[in-house]
């Protein structure tokens, strides 16, 4: 699973990373504490094939659902069962996008304490999670929607949770975007063991409404 994350890449440099054009209603980072619902910076493949910057809000909803809050928020997509859930299934085929983030949040529990890790990728680079997309429109209104693609941890992440975010390098990206043809199936595994980095942070970001760069800092002697 994948609840929390942190974005702190400028969208001008991830326009340029992925070489997208950006959209002009892009959330502006950073944010240390991404929320379910939020709208997030996302690539995906636009009309002409070409690469966007574009923003989704990260909670899929099914086109079935007659209003945003008519079913369970899908803010994740099981690899194992993406190609039939009837949620996910055609976004699977034909809408995926990348997620690029700094990070992501975990908990494990003391008892009753909920205690969050951070996680990022032991090279610094940026985090960029499989994703799938969704248009949903009732009415007038229309909202453009995502969802994380999950796999079972890697040993490292199991330590603090049993499902870890599909990772993709950059030579993975036109495979899962649909731009070098068919297969991307075969990207839906666990990151290699040494990919990921993870450490203890302060429970002050187990308040959704934290903010700061301080929610990232280790703990000492913390670190998986």
């Amino acid at each position: 699973m994948c609840g929390r994350f942190v974005i702190t890449l400028p969208n001008d440099a991830m326009a340029q990373l992925f070489g997208a054009a950006p959209d002009n209603d892009l959330p502006e980072p950073p944010d240390y504490n991404v929320c379910p619902t939020a709208r997030i910076a996302t690539v995906r493949l636009g009309e002409s094939g070409t690469r966007r910057l574009s923003a989704l809000r990260w909670g899929f909803l099914p086109n079935w659902y007659d209003s945003p809050t008519a079913g369970p928020l899908l803010i994740n997509a099981r690899a194992e069962t993406i190609a039939e859930k009837p949620a996910f299934r055609e976004a699977a085929r034909a809408r995926r996008c990348l997620i690029p983030v700094a990070g992501f949040y975990e908990w494990t529990r003391d008892g009753n304490t909920r205690l969050p890790w951070f996680t990022q990728r032991r090279d610094g680079a940026p985090l960029i999670m499989a994703g799938v997309w969704q248009i949903w429109e009732h009415g007038n209104t229309r909202i453009d929607t995502c969802a994380i693609v999950t796999c079972a941890a890697n040993d490292s992440m199991a330590q603090v949770h049993h499902r870890m975010p599909v990772i993709l390098e950059p030579q993975d990206w036109p495979l899962w975007l649909g731009e070098a043809g068919h297969g991307a199936a075969r990207l839906m595994r666990p990151a290699p063991e040494d990919t990921l980095e993870m450490w203890r942070v302060a429970p002050t970001v187990n308040s959704n409404r934290a903010q700061g760069a301080d929610l990232i800092v280790p703990i000492p002697h913390t670190t998986a």
